[in-house]
């Protein structure tokens, strides 16, 4: 299983929104995105970036 880690405009570590992202559910400019615990994160802004090898997801987010 591959999981996710999510970053707020740009990956450092200070930038982490939420690890382990096991789904992303997208509506409008709101992102909620669940954890492998079952535990939901809620944004608001757009997915600009995804590296599947990586296992990242930038999100440019106020």
């Amino acid at each position: 299983m591959c999981l996710a880690t999510a970053y707020k405009n740009k990956e450092t570590k200070e930038q982490i929104i939420c690890e382990n992202i096991t789904k992303i559910l997208i509506d409008g400019d709101n992102i909620t995105m669940l954890d492998i615990l079952g535990d939901e994160i809620k944004v608001e802004g757009k997915i600009s970036m995804v590296d599947l090898t990586k296992s990242v997801v930038i999100i440019d987010a106020a």
